[in-house]
This record gives C-alpha cells, sequence and structure tokens, in this order.
C-alpha cells in the first residue's frame, strides 16, 4: 500500500448494516482511512483517495487477503450488538485540567446505550473548578455520571481511587483524548467471555485522525494501532511467543483501552503509584498492569471490537514529551521486574532479546517506520525525537528509584 497523501479522514463502514453508512468526507481531506467492519467486529484498515465511492466492492476490494476470504463464512461471532450485558461496568475516566477535552470525551460516553453503566471522573489534583463543573453539568442529565476528587497528583493514584469508589464488577478505563465507539463496552464484555480466567481486557485504538506528519507518525509508532484477531494471553501459553513474553511493550494493548475485573485488580495491589504520568517515571502504569495479571495466572484478552478513536499529539512538543515518557515508564518498568526477586531471571534473560529488538526498532525508526494499518513505512521520524525517546530509557531506572522512595 502506497503512503497516503495527508490530511487523513478517518472513518468506519460496517458491511453488515442494513444501509453501508456513507461518511461525509471534509473538503480538505486528501485521503479516507476507513476501519472496515463487519458485525462491529473490524476487519481492517482501507486507505483510499477521497472522492472515492465507499462501495462494498470497493471495501471489500481493499482488505487485506485473509479477511476477504473470510468473508466467504459466516462470522466467527455473533453481532456485536448481541453481546449479553451481563456485567455491571463502571468507566473510569482520569483528567487534570483538560475540560473542553474532556467535555468531548464524556458526550460521547453519555451516547452509551450498555445498561449498568456508570461513569467516574476522577479530578486528579486539579488547580481550578472547571472540571468539576463539566461534570456536575453531565450528572444533571445523566446520573450514570459521577465526580470524584483526587487531590493527590497522578495517573496511577487517580486510577486507584476510580477502581476503588467503582461499583461494577468490570472497570474500564480510557484517556479524556478518545472518543468512545457506541459498541465500546459490548466489545470489552465480549472479551471476558473468552474465557472464565479473563480479568483484563484491552482493545483497539485506532487514530481519531491523522492531518499532521507528527499524528501519521505516531500512529505507526504504536503496535495498539493495528487491526489484529481476537486473541488471549496467559502464561502457560506464553513459551512460544519468545524470551520477551510477557514483558514485551505493547503486546497486550493500551491505557487508552482496556477493562479489568475489580475485585483481582484489588487483590494484586491495583496501580503502582510509583508508575504513571505525574509521577517521575511519566508512565509504564498500565504495562505493569496488563503484566502483573498475567504473571499472577490469570489471562489477558485482546478484544479489536471494543474500538476507541485516540487524538494523537499534533504538536512537535507535546510528541517530544510524550515519548520521552515512552522511554521513562518503559525502562522504569523493567527496572521494577529486576528489583523484584521473581521477575529479575526472567528480564535477565530476555535482554539479549531486548537489545536486539531496540535496535532494529531505531533502525526502522530513522528508515520512517509507521503505517499504523498495515505496519508498512512510512512518516519520517521527526528530527530528535528518537533521542528524545532513548534519553527518557537512560533516565527511567533512576526515575522509578526516586518515584518508590516518595510512595
Amino acid at each position: 500500500m502506497s503512503t497516503p497523501l495527508l490530511p487523513v479522514f478517518c472513518t468506519e463502514v460496517d458491511l453488515d448494516a442494513d444501509a453501508l453508512h456513507t461518511p461525509v468526507v471534509p473538503a480538505d481531506a486528501a485521503t479516507v482511512r476507513v476501519l472496515v467492519r463487519r458485525a462491529g467486529t473490524p476487519l481492517g484498515y482501507v486507505d483510499l483517495p477521497a472522492g472515492t465511492p465507499l462501495t462494498r466492492d470497493v471495501l471489500v476490494g481493499g482488505l487485506p487477503a485473509p479477511a476477504r476470504e473470510g468473508l466467504d463464512h459466516a462470522p466467527a461471532d455473533a453481532p456485536l450488538s448481541a453481546v449479553p450485558a451481563d456485567e455491571r461496568v463502571s468507566v473510569v475516566v482520569c483528567t487534570r485540567e483538560r475540560a473542553a477535552t474532556l467535555a468531548a470525551c464524556l458526550e460521547h460516553l453519555a451516547a452509551l446505550t450498555y445498561p449498568g453503566l456508570e461513569v467516574v471522573v476522577v479530578d486528579n489534583a486539579p488547580r481550578s473548578a472547571a472540571t468539576r463543573e463539566v461534570v456536575e453539568a453531565l450528572a444533571a442529565r445523566d446520573p450514570r455520571f459521577r465526580y470524584v476528587l483526587e487531590a493527590r497528583p497522578g495517573l496511577s493514584i487517580a486510577r486507584n481511587t476510580g477502581l476503588r469508589a467503582a461499583t461494577g464488577d468490570v472497570v474500564a478505563f480510557t484517556d479524556d483524548d478518545v472518543r468512545v465507539d457506541p459498541l465500546w463496552i459490548h466489545g470489552l464484555v465480549r472479551g471476558f467471555a473468552r474465557r472464565a480466567d479473563v480479568a483484563c481486557v484491552t482493545g483497539l485504538a485506532a487514530a481519531a485522525s491523522l492531518d499532521s506528519p507528527l499524528e501519521a507518525y505516531f500512529d505507526g509508532r504504536v503496535s495498539w494501532a493495528t487491526v489484529r484477531a481476537p486473541r488471549v494471553f496467559d502464561l502457560a501459553g506464553g513459551r512460544d511467543r519468545g524470551a520477551l513474553y510477557p514483558f514485551a511493550a505493547g503486546v497486550f494493548g493500551t491505557g487508552a483501552n482496556f477493562a479489568v475485573r475489580r475485585s483481582v485488580m484489588l487483590e494484586l495491589g491495583a496501580f503502582d503509584e510509583a508508575l504513571g504520568a505525574g509521577a517521575p517515571t511519566r508512565g509504564g502504569e498500565d504495562l505493569d498492569a496488563f503484566v502483573k495479571v498475567v504473571l499472577e495466572g490469570y489471562a489477558l484478552a485482546f478484544e479489536p471490537s471494543a474500538v476507541v478513536w485516540h487524538h494523537h499529539r499534533s504538536d512537535l512538543a507535546a510528541l517530544q514529551a510524550q515519548m520521552y515518557g515512552y522511554g521513562t515508564g518503559l525502562t522504569a518498568f523493567y527496572a521494577k521486574l529486576l528489583l523484584t526477586p521473581s521477575t529479575r531471571a526472567g528480564v535477565l534473560r530476555a535482554v539479549p532479546q531486548g537489545v536486539v529488538k531496540l535496535a532494529r526498532t531505531v533502525l526502522a525508526t530513522r528508515r520512517a517506520p509507521g503505517g499504523g494499518a498495515d505496519g508498512e513505512a512510512r512518516q519520517p521520524a521527526p528530527k530528535g525525537l528518537l533521542v528524545r525517546e532513548l534519553a527518557g530509557m537512560v533516565a527511567g531506572p533512576a526515575l522509578y528509584w526516586r518515584a518508590r522512595r516518595s510512595v
């Protein structure tokens, strides 16, 4: 697939819809990226020049060969809308001084029709009443919404506050810069139904827009924007996944789109407050939670039908800070594993393969990594971005030690 021209308008079409949805494409869009779904389940992305009719034949013809072949058979799963609403679900959104961004996120959460749902908004160390006002205005017309104050700064601290405040057996987490799919909760619940021992479910985080080279670069840099088949991860079945399993970054999903069984997460000690945004380490708390679930003998399900749309950073300074945080969070997490006797040997065995993987990432980044949709190289790395990420990796272990002493 050739490199799509920017800006890219991101949308979706479900092939099983009674009437094929035809989105209104902005006049300035050069390319349309369509997330093609069947009965709610993503099949793949199709990039088309703006103005191309989005007919069934065109969309099916643009899908990867395995997805096209699968259309000849009945879907493996029932329609997403038919997933039984057996679980009581709490959604937790942690936020800090981003009232306008949060308001857009909450409007999409308010459109969810899953029964037995509540939304807990954790206002983390606020400097103003703006977040409270947004949530209380919405709660006045939708009693599913609830405001919770957490005075101590830190994403893990806020997530733990939300986890404890939640009343659902399942607690879903998303970010305030995310737009959730109308059937997002149905997808997460489907993931828990894959196996009785599933304690965590992650989903697809597709790009909400690709207007700039920075957004396109980031979209290709992360794995959680890629459409994959449903998969259940556990410790027993990981021997064929390489020496890095289950410690490899990105294999499980993203903190912008996941859910846990509340009782299991509390049993495992909740989120490590020395990790995550707002702590010196700036990240790593989601990876730590995913790996902890698997190491403790539970299963983690990746469920592509649990879709959210993520707004990537379009400002270079913001993206540099984000990638630095990815670097610090990753190696802070590894430092934690090395300091833990039960995981030290496994991490040390994975070091050679990890170094090779890092070197390949560096080389691929210099060659213009990316694609997101198909893994094909697309956008060149912005100058200095890789250096910031590597600098974060160098700093991560010391920052974790500092954060642990302050928790």
